[in-house]
């Protein structure tokens, strides 16, 4: 009989140890002050004290890396809490948790987050970690049992509940918990308008054109 079975029961738990390392360090040197620069699969590794093939073959590539950590901390973040949001017989009520859950998320760990949503942006590889067009497709599920079908919506509140949006409303003097409530508060009243017409839209862009053209004369 192969005795490699048993073998490879014996390393999974080092696997997952090393896994959980490196996690935490990335986490580290993500959350300290200083420059985006020391954040490279060789420094998460000298602080892991792994080889930088470790990293590699737990994660596959520096982009695996950066997702694995976003999911990390979404996991610590709170992020479990959405299907419970989605789970709200009244969708305004869904709309209202979906924020929430949201924005602890996004305080959990603020100086983390920004930083590995700046890898993204700038990154094509890495755009795929911000998951951007997940929370796109939640806020249209609950928008449509709303009623409120129009990209423009879906828009408006995909913006309002960005990181860069908390970001800049989490000030000293305002919880995490009152940017919430502003959130929300500001969702429902974009809610409560009508979005303009594709055709309203084009009439606004026509007259806009016709004025910067010069007259013509007779």
């Amino acid at each position: 009989m192969s005795p490699r079975p048993y073998q490879l029961g014996l390393r999974e738990p080092a696997v997952h140890e090393n896994r959980g390392r490196i996690l935490a360090a990335a986490r580290e040197i993500l959350s300290r002050p200083g420059r985006m620069a020391h954040f490279t699969v060789d420094s998460v590794a000298r602080r892991a004290g792994v080889a930088r093939a470790t990293i590699y073959y737990q994660f596959k590539s520096k982009s695996g890396l950066v997702e694995a950590i976003f999911d990390d901390l979404a996991a610590r973040g709170g992020m479990r809490g959405l299907p419970e949001a989605f789970g709200r017989p009244d969708p305004w009520q869904s709309l209202d948790e979906f924020i929430s859950v949201f924005c602890r998320f996004w305080g959990s760990d603020r100086l983390a987050i920004r930083r590995l949503r700046a890898l993204a942006a700038l990154d094509p590889e890495l755009e795929k970690v911000a998951r951007d067009p997940w929370r796109r497709h939640g806020l249209a599920t609950i928008l449509g049992r709303l009623g409120k079908t129009s990209p423009a919506h879906i828009d408006a509140l995909l913006t309002l509940t960005s990181f860069e949006t908390y970001d800049l409303l989490a000030t000293e003097d305002r919880s995490r918990e009152q940017v919430a409530a502003l959130i929300q508060s500001l969702a429902r009243a974009v809610l409560q308008t009508s979005p303009p017409s594709a055709s309203a839209s084009s009439s606004r862009r026509s007259r806009a054109g016709a004025r910067g053209r010069p007259a013509r004369s007779g």
